[in-house]
């Protein structure tokens, strides 16, 4: 399709809500079958190195999906009329890369169905943020209220379950145990501070596209700088990766399936506010527990009591994170929402109207047309090549799989990508 005519095509008329809502579950999809690949650190491999291949795959990733779906010179053109958020998506990636590091600990000692739960209790801290720094539930009803602190209560009250669940199955290794858990609710508090460039960034008029673009350059300067520093010095850290190289391709699959599960996450944050989205797309621990569960076999050895522990832990979260999702923004709140854009376009010198209609999923820039480059066909080329490269040397590690379950989630991972990327090509033309 010509860019004219997808310029000329009718939009959908589905509310800025229920957009919202379709990408915070389609992220959570994705990020939660990213998490897949760490694994790998029961292996033997350092967190260290699981974070770096992420990383990488993320880097490609952050790249290449902008550019097949806008184009760079859309990028450039948006990146240039906020320069100064570029600041923020840089220490965005920061606070993710360390993040993502502590999960890995988490995984190693806990186990993936366990460690999501728990780092996901960075619902509370963006809801947090968002309420103090960005109006959200500001001029709310009641009911809105009550909803958002119901479903933190919730929240706070299925990690205590799951803590207990965790302790439990860890009886013998009690300082293992409480190492994953500090480890993960460490990423939780990481996770949820890194919601405020989101929220910054899109309140004034960023796309998300340009946002995730700057952002890898922090997440993967971060990740090096802590390896460099784990293992004492460039040569040790490359001799390391040389040594990984066999698996390497996992982990940079999982990077490059986290930033379609973040792009999703962004376009939620931004349609439906850090203390909705973020929430919602933080179901992504029922998908935690389905590759735990039934393609790792995480379950098995673990006493009936336990796994209810853990199921009925996860159910009061979701619950939760569902009932502060579903507290739709009434008007009262929106003039709120709509002075913390006012503030930052005064702060910056930011047109007030571009940036509304920005906000409102009608970009200007997304109707401008911008004409392909060259470079763009290197940039996926190289992509595809990297992918290939790592492909061919990678080895069979040890790990238990169940095969018709890992089936039966990777399409159950693939089928919101194309509903919920039409919904946002329909409505936003991906704005």
């Amino acid at each position: 399709m010509s860019e004219t005519t997808a310029s000329a095509a009718p939009r959908s008329t589905i509310s800025l809500h229920k957009l919202g809502v379709f990408c915070g579950l389609s992220a959570a999809v994705w990020l939660g079958s990213a998490e897949a690949p760490t694994k790998l650190v029961n292996e033997g491999f350092s967190p260290f190195l699981i974070s770096m291949g992420m990383v990488m795959g993320a880097f490609v990733a952050r790249w290449t999906i902008p550019t097949m779906l806008k184009g760079t010179g859309f990028v450039f053109d948006d990146l240039r009329e906020k320069p100064h958020l570029m600041v923020w998506a840089l220490v965005g990636g920061m606070l993710w890369a360390v993040a993502n590091t502590l999960t890995i600990f988490a995984v190693r000692n806990v186990g993936l169905a366990i460690a999501f739960p728990l780092w996901n209790t960075n619902s509370l801290v963006g809801l947090f943020w968002g309420c103090l720094l960005f109006k959200e539930l500001r001029g709310s009803r009641a009911k809105d209220w009550a909803k958002v602190i119901g479903g933190a209560a919730a929240i706070v009250s299925g990690a205590a379950v799951l803590a207990v669940a965790t302790a439990q199955q860890n009886a013998g290794t009690p300082g293992k145990a409480a190492i994953g858990i500090i480890a993960a609710l460490g990423a939780g508090v990481l996770l949820g501070t890194m919601y405020i460039p989101y929220r910054k960034a899109y309140i004034s008029g960023m796309n998300p596209l340009s946002f995730v673009t700057i952002f890898t350059f922090g997440e993967l300067g971060t990740v090096f700088l802590l390896g460099w520093i784990f293992y004492g010095g460039t040569g040790p850290l490359l001799a390391e990766l040389n040594r990984a190289r066999p698996m390497l391709f996992w982990p940079f699959v999982g990077g490059f399936c986290w930033v379609i599960g973040d792009l999703f996450q962004n376009y939620a944050a931004k349609y439906i506010g850090i203390g909705r989205g973020i929430p919602l797309s933080n179901t992504n621990q029922l998908w935690g527990l389905a590759w735990g569960a039934l393609v790792f076999g995480e379950f098995v050895g673990l006493t009936t009591g336990g796994k209810l522990l853990i199921l009925t832990g996860s159910i009061i979260m979701i619950a939760g994170a569902i009932s502060i999702s579903m507290a739709a923004p009434p008007p009262g709140e929106m003039e709120n929402w709509n002075a913390a854009m006012h503030r930052e376009c005064d702060r910056y010198g930011l047109d007030r109207e571009n940036v509304a209609a920005v906000v409102g999923g009608n970009d200007p820039l997304a109707d401008n047309k911008h004409p392909r480059r060259w470079w763009e066909i290197l940039i996926v080329t190289v992509a595809s090549g990297v992918f290939v490269w790592l492909a061919v040397g990678t080895r069979a590690q040890h790990i238990y799989v169940n095969l018709p379950w890992m089936i039966v989630l990777i399409v159950g991972t693939i089928i919101p990508l194309g509903l919920c990327g039409t919904l946002l090509w329909r409505r936003t033309r991906f704005s």
